[in-house]
């Protein structure tokens, strides 16, 4: 009886000791999980941390290169555009200079202006004839058409005065027109004789205003 009360005493000890081991040891391990779990959340939570540092300097990386790229940008447009301004000026300045010596060579052409005028004033008489339906009265003003005297004074002046291949061109139409008149006029076509009347007249105008002697002729 009294080894089967020991036995029972050594047993109850031993479970007891046992769970006690067991419930401490759980307790440890659950000790040991929670502080892992701090541990990698806490990892984690730099990680995270870190990573958001990291995109912040990118993004700040980037901005400043932007900026960077930006300011170069303006710096170019600006050196650009302040060579255009002086191309500009030095255009302007050309122009100016090449107003005031076509000027001079207008003021100065006294001779050729007076060719101009005769020109003015004959080709007037032969507008008045054929607007008359009288094409012989034409005619007779017109002559030849190149080797009449008003015409050739007239292409002297022309030579001259003309100074840019758009003035040159209305000088060549002008010729041509004169040389169309003079045939239609030979051959007694009314037509044909204000059209070519109405090209050569309009031809003249077109040099005058090119050279600037628009406003300075009579009768245009």
């Amino acid at each position: 009886m009294a080894k089967s009360l020991l036995c029972s005493s050594t047993l109850n000890s031993f479970f007891s000791s046992s769970a006690l081991s067991s419930s401490t040891s759980s307790k440890n391990n659950q000790i040991a999980c929670s502080a892992n779990i701090k541990n990698q959340t806490s990892s984690l939570s730099w990680n995270r941390r870190e990573l958001s540092l990291g995109f912040m300097s990118t993004f700040l990386a980037v901005g400043l290169v932007g900026n960077n790229d930006r300011r170069s940008r303006d710096a170019n447009a600006a050196i650009l555009e302040a060579d255009d301004d002086e191309e500009l000026l030095e255009k302007v300045k050309q122009d100016r200079k090449k107003r005031i010596e076509r000027q001079a060579v207008l003021n100065s052409a006294v001779k050729e202006k007076g060719y101009l005028q005769d020109l003015v004033y004959n080709l007037s008489k032969v507008g008045q004839a054929i607007e008359n339906n009288d094409l012989p009265a034409a005619g007779l003003v017109l002559g030849n058409g190149s080797d009449t005297e008003w015409v050739k004074t007239a292409n002297l002046a022309f030579t001259k005065l003309s100074a840019s291949p758009e003035e040159n061109t209305e000088v060549e139409t002008f010729n041509s027109s004169l040389a169309s008149l003079v045939t239609s006029v030979n051959k007694n076509d009314l037509e044909s004789s204000k059209l070519a009347f109405v090209s050569s007249a309009s031809a003249f105008e077109k040099w005058s205003s090119l050279t600037g002697l628009l406003g300075q002729l009579k009768g245009i």
